[in-house]
């Protein structure tokens, strides 16, 4: 426990001298936004890939696909390595670039209003990222409350408190600065401690070709109805091809410092991923080398606690020093997400719904000062919702990924490659995934995974159909935007 204790203060000390370094970096609105538009590769890459693994996948989600998947939950990791981050970067990163540049947008509802010259497109997209992504930041504080609750034996409030006030200092403080460089030293930080946990369960499940045999010899016995074929190739892409239309990660690419910096970006995202992504759901697959159906950990109802497979497994088999690491792994992996949440939140009201057009460039301090201010609210409203669970919240959450992605990444990617997508279609594509994620979800009362990768398919189809019918878009705008793409 004190050596736990010794390495989060060094941790927190060091994030506390990250933002005060960020702060003095951080003059305009562009810099705290987007870094300026001036990093590199590595923190880049690292940048994407810790935003995209948090304690819900390294924790919750793994024990739960690792359980109920077996073996079959490393395609989720795959998918993840090889879609969400390596075709990510090869399909979007370069033209992203250029096009935000191009029409000097810094956000994704910023950028689609000038795309498409749609006058209220830009409220229209801010407030479904408001309304959605708010509720998901408060998951992760939820699930980092729990976890110090459980580690530390202090109370759930206070843990929460703890994680508000060291997330806010460098990322009001730093901006967009200090998050990148945080992320960088969180990915080594994660890498680390995801091989740690690999290697250890593997020692403890005796080598490698030993533990794949109990699992599969124990999966039959443990699960009797496995999930279909559908189910998982439906999460799979759900969390894989849906990070494309998700605003907190596409910023990564506007933020690039320029085209030259993507290959290697492209290798270093997809090596992070890959380890990341095979470590933590091989970790939770190995829980039925560990655990049968009697002794998996269960809710006092009865119901398999999923949220407590990998931390029992953990404390069980790992010696304190590498428990503190894998602890530090997960609160990278958390804070890092968390951060990039709470900044594209505020944006959406400092950037996106603020009545006056702001230079990115130029803006001094009080639009600056503008988003310090909403980024340290909505933080604190992050906290009121994981501490009170207010109900209609907690099932936003359940929507927030369908419905954010289904919402944006047709019109965003279709943006990049269509001159043909006209307002009416992006207007009904944007809408039409929303709409789709929640009928399905609530009223056909498909499986999550399911809808939402439903809801990011259908708008492909409605876009187009659309933009058929309807005026063509202002020639003006589709060439500048498009001002620097050779054609291939």
């Amino acid at each position: 426990m004190t050596f736990q204790i010794v390495l989060l203060v060094v941790f927190f000390a060091l994030v506390t001298g990250i933002g005060i370094w960020g702060l003095r970096r951080t003059k305009t609105l562009g810099d705290f936004f987007l870094g300026g538009r001036t990093l590199g590769p590595w923190v880049s890459a690292l940048a994407y890939g810790t935003s995209y693994f948090s304690a819900v996948m390294v924790i919750g989600f793994a024990g739960t696909q690792g359980w109920q998947f077996g073996l079959n939950a490393l395609w989720i990791a795959a998918g993840n390595a090889f879609i969400g981050s390596m075709a990510a970067w090869l399909v979007l990163a370069r033209r992203t670039r250029r096009m935000t540049q191009n029409l000097e947008a810094m956000t994704m509802p910023e950028y689609l209003q000038q795309r498409y010259g749609a006058k209220h497109l830009k409220p229209v997209a801010a407030c479904i990222i408001f309304i959605f992504l708010l509720p998901y930041s408060a998951s992760i504080f939820k699930g980092l409350g729990h976890l110090f609750e459980t580690v530390f034996h202090i109370s759930y409030d206070l843990a929460l408190l703890l994680m508000i006030a060291f997330t806010g200092v460098y990322l009001i403080l730093g901006g967009y600065f200090a998050i990148v460089v945080i992320d960088f030293i969180q990915g080594l930080f994660m890498i680390a401690g995801a091989v740690a946990m690999f290697a250890v369960i593997v020692g403890e499940g005796g080598g490698f070709s030993q533990l794949v045999g109990t699992i599969q010899s124990n999966y039959p016995v443990n699960i009797a109805s496995p999930p279909s074929a559908l189910t998982i190739v439906s999460l799979v892409f759900m969390t894989s091809f849906g990070t494309w239309g998700l605003p907190q990660m596409t910023q990564k690419f506007y933020a690039i410092k320029n085209e030259a910096v993507i290959p290697r970006a492209v290798v270093a995202c997809t090596v992070f991923a890959a380890v990341v992504g095979f470590c933590a759901y091989f970790v939770g697959t190995a829980s039925h080398a560990f655990f049968t159906s009697g002794t998996i950990p269960r809710l006092p109802n009865g119901a398999i606690n999923f949220d407590l497979i990998v931390p029992t497994l953990l404390t069980e088999h790992l010696p304190e020093v590498l428990i503190a690491l894998i602890l530090l792994f997960v609160l990278s992996a958390s804070m890092s997400t968390l951060s990039s949440l709470v900044l594209i939140s505020a944006s959406s009201v400092a950037i996106d719904l603020y009545p006056v057009k702001i230079d990115a460039a130029t803006s001094k301090d009080r639009s600056t000062a503008m988003i310090r201010f909403l980024s340290f609210l909505f933080i604190v409203i992050s906290y009121l919702v994981s501490r009170f669970q207010i109900t209609i919240i907690v099932t936003l959450m359940s929507l927030s990924w369908g419905a954010v992605s289904g919402a944006f990444a047709a019109p965003y990617i279709l943006s990049l490659y269509s001159k043909k997508v006209t307002k009416a279609g992006a207007y009904c594509g944007l809408l039409g995934g929303l709409v789709t994620e929640a009928v399905l979800f609530y009223l056909v009362k498909l499986p999550g995974p399911l809808a939402a990768s439903i809801a990011i398919i259908a708008p492909f189809l409605i876009v187009p159909a659309v933009s058929a019918f309807t005026k063509a878009p202002d020639t003006a705008i589709v060439e500048k935007a498009f001002a620097g793409i050779a054609k291939k």
